[in-house]
């Protein structure tokens, strides 16, 4: 049982962790929701673990007549059908049920020899009108046992003296990793160490990791004080715990590599914080923490890398505890215990997007199972959104890195889904576009004025415009065709033609921004639609133009060039178009 150490608090301690707590206390963030409980029957239930699918939790709980300790109960989260998997006498805890969904795993007693006296004792103390504070038992006869689905077929995983328990499977099922005090059998211990294992089992508790047929089993830590409840990430390369002091008196969360390596302690609370478990994304962890008070915990986040403060989860009475997610990421499920000590399993849906927000950790996109094995829903659909949203992928620009980024995201959520590509072996099909514009290298102007030729300076003196035809033009003259506008008749309004009378094939064409000036406000409205710059140069090109030339004119609100900016979905124009300053303006009138 991934519990508290049974050594008392000392007074002087608690007083200070109460007054500390205040800088971890915070209003409710919403993370959990539309919260349900799951199991009802006996009077505990707790540490439900999720299968690899999420159909199913299997779950330790005291409901099994003639023996007052935990069994193991495998429930089917769809119909309810709940079934016992361990043998039903004994003490129980802790399982897990293999990634394949075809063996189970959990700790149990029940083959010590003395199984009928303590069975006994337990239920004469039970009797007692005075209840006693609620601690866990390091039983030296808890071995690890693995059984079919139906709690058949029994495999004895350990065999050695001591508590051997907490166990769970690596994801791909090759590895238990598990807690056990089984050096305090076999190393030689100092009085002072003896006397403090004598009173406290689990000061000498180490993890351990060893093959899931039992084989191969390697000690990871040796630290003095109750290292236990081991727990991988969902990709393997990590496992996280809880230490708690020599004196038990406090616990942390520490995470470290499956081989032992690089140990690193997430918190220091200097509370009791324990039962840590990886978010599936391997980001973030949820452990609870006493931390607010003696008797309050509570459920709170801790970043991967341990490094901003821890954020509390839960704002419920009572005990909160032993919190987990599920495959998918989308709920969590804890334990609930009562001021009676009665326990119950709960279940919640849960907020990515909010608590990545809040531990200032980058969103992720949402993994999808395939069709077959459920339905798109609606949360499905706000956690696509909440990630195309996020600030962390910049709008999703076309050709940016991020819209390259999200559109592989989709394209893996499409083959989760079971779909197949419209055309090859994949689902994305790749495109030229324009995605900006920009001043090339060589862009020149020249005039030529009786033998004389003329240069200009770019973006001093000329630029040309966003839609422009890009190459290289040859010299023409230039012709003067006022604001550039055809508009034919429209009902009060009389025709307007900028090109009547001029010849401008082959040639320049020179033309004001904007309209007419001093003209009435009906006829301004009407020729604004006939005024835009995109429409100027295409009523050029059809006059057979070889280019445009724009200046700001008499009446323009700007005295400046055509700012070069990209403008979407216009394409190039056919023409080069050229915003030219009013000197330049000048001197082609002069000649």
């Amino acid at each position: 049982m991934r519990r508290q150490s049974q050594l008392q608090w000392k007074v002087l301690f608690s007083i200070l962790l109460i007054s500390s707590s205040s800088a971890l206390a915070a209003e409710d963030p919403g993370l959990i929701q539309n919260m349900r409980q799951l199991t009802f029957v006996g009077p505990r239930s707790g540490e439900g673990y999720f299968s690899a699918d999420g159909k199913k939790m299997i779950f330790q709980s005291e409901r099994t007549d003639g023996n007052p300790f935990y069994q193991i109960f495998l429930m089917d989260l769809e119909s309810g059908k709940t079934t016992q998997i361990s043998p039903g006498k004994g003490k129980t805890t802790c399982s897990w049920i293999r990634p394949d969904q075809k063996r189970v795993l959990f700790a149990s007693t029940h083959l010590d020899p003395a199984l009928a006296q303590k069975t006994k004792e337990e239920y004469e103390s039970r009797k007692s009108p005075q209840k006693n504070k609620y601690s866990w038992s390091f039983d030296e006869t808890f071995d690890l046992f693995e059984t079919d689905l139906n709690g058949k077929n029994s495999k004895r995983l350990t065999k050695e003296k001591g508590y051997d328990a907490e166990g769970s499977y690596s994801p791909d099922g090759k590895w238990i990793a598990f807690a056990s005090n089984r050096a305090a059998y076999t190393e030689k211990l100092s009085e002072e160490e003896q006397k403090i294992f004598n009173q406290d089992p689990s000061y000498m508790m180490d993890l351990y990791i060893m093959k899931a047929d039992g084989s191969q089993v390697r000690r990871l830590t040796k630290a003095r004080g109750y290292d236990g409840g081991p727990f991988f990430s969902a990709d393997g390369t990590k496992i996280t715990w809880r230490r708690f002091a020599p004196n038990g008196q406090s616990a942390e969360v520490f995470t470290m590599n499956v081989d032992g390596s690089d140990e690193k302690q997430l918190t220091s609370i200097k509370a009791m914080s324990w039962a840590p478990f990886f978010h599936p994304s391997g980001d973030y962890l949820i452990f609870t923490t006493n931390v607010l008070g003696f008797s309050n915990f509570e459920l709170y986040l801790v970043d991967a890398k341990g490094e901003k403060p821890p954020l509390r989860v839960s704002f419920l009475d009572g005990f909160d505890g032993l919190p987990v997610f599920t495959p998918d990421g989308q709920h969590l499920s804890w334990t609930r215990r009562n001021e009676k000590g009665e326990s119950q399993i709960y279940m919640a849906t849960w907020d990515d997007a909010k608590a990545r927000e809040l531990l200032g950790l980058p969103i992720r996109a949402p993994k999808m199972q395939t069709l077959a094995s459920r339905e798109i829903n609606e949360q499905d659909a706000k956690a696509w959104v909440q990630y195309l949203a996020s600030p962390a992928l910049g709008g999703r620009a076309t050709g940016s890195a991020e819209e390259k980024e999200y559109t592989a995201k989709i394209a893996e959520a499409f083959q989760a889904l079971g779909l197949v590509p419209a055309e090859g072996k994949d689902f994305l099909f790749p495109f030229t576009f324009t995605s900006g514009v920009s001043l090339g290298e060589k862009n020149t102007l020249k005039f030529q004025e009786a033998g004389k030729e003329n240069s200009f300076q770019i973006s001093n003196d000329f630029v040309p415009v966003s839609f422009s035809k890009v190459g290289e033009f040859a010299a023409a003259p230039v012709v003067f065709a006022g604001y550039g506008i055809t508009a034919p008749a429209a009902d009060s309004q009389a025709a307007y033609d900028s090109y009547k009378d001029l010849d401008v094939k082959g040639k320049w064409v020179l033309i004001f921004r904007e309209l007419p000036e001093g003209i009435p406000a009906d006829r301004r409205i009407y020729l604004n639609r006939y005024s835009r710059l995109h429409h100027k140069a295409l009523i050029a090109k059809q006059a057979g133009a070889l280019g445009l030339l724009v200046v700001n004119g008499p009446n323009s609100s700007s005295q400046k060039l055509i700012k070069l900016k990209y403008e979407g979905g216009f394409a190039e124009s056919g023409i080069p178009i050229l915003s030219i300053s009013d000197a330049v303006a000048e001197k082609l009138v002069k000649s």
